[in-house]
């Protein structure tokens, strides 16, 4: 079982690697690609993200934390609910009402990314990560997968998301011709 052991945290490694950076680079655009910051606070306040410019800040700096979070593997269901939160609200602000498909501007992309940290919440980080590094042997470690994971990437994501929409969104009215 050990090769399935190795071959199964090199998996979770690859997996949250490339899940985290992705998310993290993405922030990262906000605060130093294209428009910036005042650029993507411009744009939040077109679709409804009021005040634009704390939203803008808010979700840059949360895509960073989340997405190195994941990457490195602490806490890990704490980042993977940041995922959920940051997909729910993009997949309901921008593209709820283009359908599922990404090649329509669809929400299939936010709910593969969520889906795929809430997965990562539940099997764990793995032995290479921090999580394993910093806790295993710990009471908190049990909290870091399984169910535990799971419910804290799920519920806390979704509170997260669900929170961040009632108070702040308030869509644009729509434009009758």
């Amino acid at each position: 079982m050990e090769a399935y052991d190795s071959a199964l945290d090199t998996g979770l490694l690859i997996l949250r690697v490339l899940l985290g950076l992705t998310l993290a680079a993405h922030g990262y655009n906000k605060f130093f690609g294209g428009g910036r910051i005042p650029g993507t606070a411009g744009w939040f306040e077109s679709i409804g993200m009021k005040p634009g410019m704390l939203h803008a800040r808010i979700a840059a700096s949360a895509e960073i934390a989340a997405g190195l979070g994941l990457a490195v593997g602490l806490l890990t269901p704490i980042p993977a609910a940041g995922f959920v939160a940051l997909m729910l609200v993009a997949a309901w602000t921008v593209h709820r009402d283009n359908g599922f498909f990404i090649v329509k501007e669809g929400w299939e992309y936010n709910l593969v990314l969520a889906g795929a940290a809430v997965a990562v919440g539940a099997t764990g980080a793995g032995k290479y990560s921090l999580d394993h590094l910093l806790f295993s042997g710990s009471a908190l470690y049990d909290y870091l997968y399984g169910w535990w994971g799971l419910a804290i990437a799920l519920v806390l994501g979704l509170v997260g998301g669900i929170g961040q929409l009632a108070i702040f969104y308030r869509p644009p009215a729509k434009q009758s011709t």
